[in-house]
């Protein structure tokens, strides 16, 4: 199912929502975290049309986000080049997703740093293996061509890498796209793990560094690299960036780790 049709009962203003097609999207028992970070950021770009362009958001998943939703979009402040606009999912319990975003207008830039270059460029991905074939979520498998961004056999530590694409023709903008697949990857944490169990992201925090990204063929390069792990929880740093090398998105989240 399209990514559209999950988000057309999307209006933009506040109250109940149903979303028909969320079974393609579901992780566990819960939307997949960039789809339902998505459907938040799209109750505030609808409920406010006219947002300069995003540049970083905090999103905390705080309980699962099923079919039956409530949305809602308040601007927190406004003003001359930056907005800052709070949406939230709720479920029959309470609250399920809450995002604070941060829009603002490009300015004449006084201090200019390109962002490092990746380290072991993996190639193009056209050249790269396909991974996770009739594997993982069904978000992945509904949605989601994956192909391996790191050497195989080699010892990767915490990191886990990988091509990732949508495949389905779809009308998304950069930004939106960004937000879907940021969250893609699993943790690098399951690198680490002494056993095999379940794993829950808490929250995201990213910067959205290009905008306007318009990768080659859609691809991009997924990064989760668990910075610190222990007591039950990882720190993990996220980065994606487009097939010609540049990034586009530096995030930082933590993950529940159980068993």
């Amino acid at each position: 199912m399209t990514i559209a049709s999950l988000l057309e009962p999307i209006t933009g203003k506040p109250g109940p929502a149903r979303l028909e097609h969320a079974g393609d999207w579901m992780q566990g028992r819960t939307l997949y975290g960039g789809a339902s970070a998505l459907v938040a950021y799209t109750a505030a770009i609808r409920a406010f049309p006219d947002l300069p362009p995003l540049r970083g958001a905090q999103v905390a998943f705080v309980a699962p986000v099923g079919e039956e939703i409530e949305l809602s979009a308040e601007i927190v402040r406004q003003g001359r080049n930056v907005t800052q606009v709070r949406s939230e999912i709720r479920n029959d319990k309470g609250v399920a997703l809450t995002a604070f975003w941060l829009f603002a207008e490009g300015r004449d830039a006084n201090a200019q740093r390109p962002a490092d270059a990746p380290e072991n460029w993996p190639g193009p991905p056209e050249e790269a293996a396909q991974a996770m074939k009739g594997q993982g979520p069904s978000f992945i498998q509904n949605n989601f061509e994956i192909r391996f961004g790191q050497a195989k056999g080699e010892d990767h530590g915490a990191t886990v890498r990988r091509w990732a694409r949508l495949t389905e023709d779809h009308d998304l903008d950069p930004v939106s796209k960004l937000v879907l697949m940021g969250d893609v990857m699993p943790p690098g944490a399951m690198r680490i793990m002494q056993r095999m169990g379940p794993i829950s992201s808490i929250n995201w925090s990213f910067n959205v560094l290009d905008p306007e990204t318009r990768s080659k063929d859609g691809w991009y390069l997924a990064e989760n690299a668990s910075q610190h792990a222990d007591s039950g929880y990882s720190s993990e740093r996220l980065r994606m960036w487009d097939a010609e090398g540049s990034q586009v998105l530096d995030g930082l989240q933590c993950v529940a780790v159980f068993g």
